[in-house]
């Protein structure tokens, strides 16, 4: 990845570009999606890692220009979800997502 600070962090980070092709994954992205190929997804198209329903979701967030937020729990961990297309200059470039792991134990401050 271009950033130093990117590599490491314990977030999972994967970039796609415009053509729906994986162009950078962190670290972490790497392991999550180590039994999908890993680095070998690379160049691969986000298409083909996706269900009917998630490809429409997809879709919707590169037409729309909007980001797509939820929650997932998978192995006994739950992650936010943070999808949204990315742009230089106000040109849409791809898609960049964001996987958090989320502590059991997470504590909700309210703030104002």
């Amino acid at each position: 990845m271009a950033n130093d600070w990117v590599k490491e962090v314990d977030i999972a980070i994967t970039v796609s570009d415009k053509n729906g092709k994986f162009i950078e994954m962190n670290d972490k992205s790497l392991k999550t999606f180590a039994d999908d190929g890993g680095a070998a997804l690379l160049g691969s198209d986000i298409m083909d890692c996706h269900n009917e329903n998630s490809k429409d979701i997809i879709k919707d967030i590169i037409s729309e220009k909007r980001n797509n937020v939820y929650f997932v729990e998978k192995e006994g961990k739950r992650k936010l979800i943070y999808q949204a297309p990315w742009t230089i200059n106000g040109e849409f470039q791809g898609l960049v997502e964001l996987s958090i792991v989320i502590p059991p134990d997470i504590e909700t401050k309210v703030r104002g």
